[in-house]
């Protein structure tokens, strides 16, 4: 069953060394994300599922590796340890999880842990579906949900502006804050979240559906550096 979640985002200017002259800028965002993982980790899981969206839907091993080369850092991390006795799987982690392994490695996380990426465009009922299976990977599970809101609030976004983005981002802080009792997250629109750039929408929904009952939420940021909406919230 699931016994905390954290959502965060995962820009990789997240990575300091990846930000380098520009990491204060984050620093709030890292901060909070910090503290959402801290909160999950106290709830002592059995396993830390990370899950982010990516081109292709498919679970990823412990010990998989990430890489921030792409954007111009030569530095990797792996999701969690590879197991005493298990060859390192040679796939390669999106950059969803790629932050929210480097988040782990940052919180001393030792425990069990594994990945999975899911396609932004999949309909509600099969996010859903994936969410109540997750939750039973093991006895006591704790969710790293990693995705971005908008990334159209200003002229130099990388969506550039659009006047849709500010009040969809409310929605979304609104959405956390209250546990997705109104089904915001199920009922985000897959067409609307490609326009504005959303790269959060089958992440939440995952994470909506791994709930069995009414969840308390703290919202502890909710930001757009770079014209593009961070939210950092948890449950636990």
């Amino acid at each position: 069953m699931l016994v905390a979640a954290a959502v965060c985002p995962c820009p990789p200017l997240l990575v300091p060394e990846v930000a380098a002259g520009a990491a204060p800028e984050l620093d709030a965002a890292r901060a909070a994300c910090d503290e959402a993982v801290r909160a999950v980790l106290a709830a002592r899981p059995d396993l830390i599922v990370v899950v982010g969206e990516g081109p292709v839907t498919r679970e990823h091993e412990q010990g998989t590796v990430g890489s921030f080369l792409p954007f111009g850092v030569d530095h990797e991390v792996r999701l969690g340890a590879v197991p005493e006795g298990a060859e390192a799987p040679a796939d390669r982690l999106p950059l969803s999880l790629t932050v929210g392994a480097w988040l782990l490695a940052r919180s001393g996380w030792t425990g069990r842990v594994a990945g999975y990426v899911v396609k932004g465009d999949r309909s509600w009922p099969t996010n859903g579906e994936d969410g109540t299976h997750l939750a039973n990977w093991a006895d006591r599970v704790g969710f790293l949900v990693m995705g971005d809101g908008t990334a159209c609030r200003s002229l130099k976004a990388p969506g550039y502006l659009d006047e849709r983005a500010e009040g969809v981002d409310a929605a979304i802080a609104e959405a956390l804050r209250n546990g997705d009792r109104d089904g915001f997250f199920a009922n985000l629109d897959a067409d609307l979240a490609h326009e504005l750039k959303i790269s959060g929408r089958s992440p939440w929904q995952v994470m909506t559906a791994a709930f069995d009952e009414d969840q308390n939420w703290r919202v502890l940021y909710e930001d757009a550096p770079y014209g593009v909406g961070y939210f950092v919230a948890t449950w636990s």
